[in-house]
């Protein structure tokens, strides 16, 4: 079926009927991925409202680089050889509140999902905590990598050496693990704007809360 654009596989019964359990089905974006997700099923649409993968790159096409808002960039086909790319989300229930983060790590056919209750945190925080905990994954420095994040908090505090005045040390922390990579940069995405792995990132931060709560 399709959920905010994109494909995803959607649990049914031998009838092919949605499997509705307590007001919701199960969906995965990638049969592989061990990670569920569940939604409401008046969420879910045809197979064919599901956006083309070019037509998806297209847009995303014209989403601005964070080192320069005039760089016009296509995901795609704008990114690096070997470029391992790290989807991040943060999320807060009541900021501060309960928080949760979700990261996507993606370089060629592998890929690892990262879903963590971290307490009781602002959702700036989360967002600061996803990216550490993406970076920290990694084995390689000497690969390119690109973050794609939609905190522009984050990004700036990350790249243009912004002073923080709260999450000093955590900043501090990530800004040093940077300095390992040869090549590393973040890319500014729009959030909720059906870009699939970003969808998946704030799936697993926002389900982190649920699990840590329960």
């Amino acid at each position: 079926m399709s959920f905010k654009g994109n494909k995803v596989w959607a649990q049914t019964d031998l009838n092919n009927k949605l499997l509705v359990e307590k007001g919701k089905v199960l969906i995965k974006y990638n049969l592989k991925q061990d990670y569920e997700y569940r939604v409401k099923p008046e969420s879910l649409n045809p197979e064919d409202q599901a956006v083309p993968a070019k037509k998806k790159s297209k847009e995303a096409s014209r989403k601005p680089d964070a080192k320069s808002s005039s760089n016009k960039q296509n995901f795609k086909t704008d990114l690096p050889e070997n470029c391992i790319k790290i989807y991040t989300d943060g999320a807060s229930s009541g900021n501060p509140g309960p928080a949760g983060i979700g990261a996507v790590l993606i370089y060629g056919e592998k890929r690892k999902e990262i879903s963590k209750y971290i307490g009781s945190a602002t959702n700036n925080f989360a967002e600061l905590t996803a990216i550490k905990a993406g970076l920290g994954e990694l084995k390689r420095v000497d690969l390119p990598v690109r973050i794609f994040s939609d905190s522009s908090y984050s990004i700036g505090l990350l790249t243009k050496n912004w002073k923080p005045k709260k999450n000093q040390e955590l900043v501090f922390e990530i800004r040093a693990l940077m300095k390992k990579f040869s090549d590393l940069a973040f890319i500014k995405v729009k959030g909720h704007s059906g870009i699939k792995e970003n969808e998946v990132a704030d799936f697993l931060a926002t389900s982190a809360i649920k699990k840590g709560l329960v």
